[in-house]
């Protein structure tokens, strides 16, 4: 026995090794195609204007760059924040943001202020198996966002944009819902807008923390968190995220975050505030063309290659298709199967769920690979499938 096993705390007990993470090693073999992590294209990234930035900045006299900083972030980078997210309908001030380290830190610290052992976190089904890791440790329950409201809910987590893993959006009407529900329980939501930048058509939707403040009054008044990031549209190895929130939960996200960590990486935090002055909707552009040719090469190659009976989302934003299977089959024994029969990956479903989870899906990221290279992995997905759907054809026929 491990002699440290006993010495833990029992709050190790919820915490669990990422499969994302895990399947991630796979890039590192080059026979398989992966549609596992959501990963940015890195041909995709600034990196010549980010390189010559980070020189700017090391070499700058007075060293600010390689120095501590404040805690909330770097000024010049929460007023722009700020400003983008008055222009889109939720009119705040620096005061309101707070940088973070990566938005998955925002999640973490969200859950440290807002949850006891016990509480009850509302989640979609499924829902971003990240979230559920941030939360975990806060020894939470979890209850369906679309079912009964539990007493003793707390938090709201919701990704209305392009979700992390269906692709998904929520329509107007049920962002209207989700604040109803939140005012008549006393919820707090957390709208994680991670992809929100990535739609790929026009009629992007006012964001939850919008509609609150316009319902509100301002966003001090309301009662939504709005965790953002630059991962998805800059680079994730910047490490930088933010949360617009009511003053009050800011300070008190600062004082989670001094204990954490102290602040994020200055140095990223500057080359990011000088990336931002240059022409960042042109680069928003770039990305979502890109990314809409790879889902639009994914729907074709799903709808040439998949067998009867499996069906998927059809998303409009974001990095992921969705995949539910026949009922009977089983996302991570067909991982398995399809790793070592037709060197494809993917991410079982079951994961996503936080509680009774679906075992028959799996989620795809087009993010990374060509379009060719889209095709011929799920031509190998789909015949992996095939392979396990005919015989219980057979039987039931």
């Amino acid at each position: 026995m491990n002699i440290w096993t006993d010495r833990f705390s029992h709050r190790m007990t919820r915490v669990r090794a990422s499969e994302i993470r895990e399947l991630l090693k796979l890039l590192d073999q080059p026979d398989v195609i992966s549609f596992a992590g959501g990963i940015p294209d890195p041909q995709l990234f600034p990196a010549e204007r980010m390189s010559a930035l980070f020189a700017e900045a090391a070499a700058e006299i007075g060293g600010r760059a390689l120095q501590y900083s404040v805690t909330e972030g770097l000024p010049e980078l929460r007023e722009w924040i700020a400003a983008r997210m008055a222009a889109s309908g939720a009119p705040c001030g620096a005061d309101n943001v707070l940088i973070t380290t990566g938005s998955q830190q925002a999640l973490d610290l969200i859950g440290r202020l807002f949850l006891n052992p016990g509480d009850t976190v509302l989640v979609e089904r499924p829902t971003y198996m990240g979230a559920l890791g941030a939360f975990n440790a806060c020894e939470p329950a979890y209850a369906d966002l679309d079912g009964d409201t539990r007493p003793g809910a707390r938090l709201a987590y919701v990704v209305p944009d392009f979700a992390n893993p269906t692709g998904r959006s929520l329509d107007l009407a049920g962002r209207e819902r989700l604040l109803d529900l939140a005012h008549d329980h006393g919820l707090t939501i957390v709208e994680d807008a991670a992809y929100r930048d990535l739609r790929f058509g026009d009629g992007e939707l006012p964001s939850i923390l919008a509609l609150d403040a316009a319902r509100s009054g301002s966003v001090e008044a309301g009662r939504t968190l709005y965790c953002g990031t630059f991962s998805k549209t800059l680079s994730p190895g910047l490490r930088l995220g933010w949360v617009c929130a009511p003053r009050a939960v800011i300070e008190r996200l600062i004082l989670l975050k001094q204990g954490a960590d102290l602040h994020a990486s200055t140095i990223n935090q500057i080359v990011t505030a000088r990336l931002l002055e240059g022409d960042y909707e042109a680069h928003l552009r770039r990305l979502r063309v890109a990314y809409a040719a790879r889902s639009e090469a994914m729907q074709q190659a799903l709808s040439r290659h998949m067998p009867m009976g499996v069906t998927w989302t059809s998303p409009r934003g974001g990095m992921f298709t969705w995949v539910e299977l026949p009922d009977g089959l089983d996302g991570a024994m067909l991982l398995e199967a399809a790793l070592t029969e037709e060197r494809v990956a993917f991410v079982p479903g079951a994961p996503f769920f936080a509680t009774a989870p679906r075992a028959a899906s799996l989620r795809l990221s087009f993010s990374l690979p060509s379009p060719e290279v889209i095709d011929e992995g799920v031509r190998r997905l789909g015949r992996a499938i095939a392979a396990r759907v005919a015989p219980r054809l057979r039987a039931a026929g």
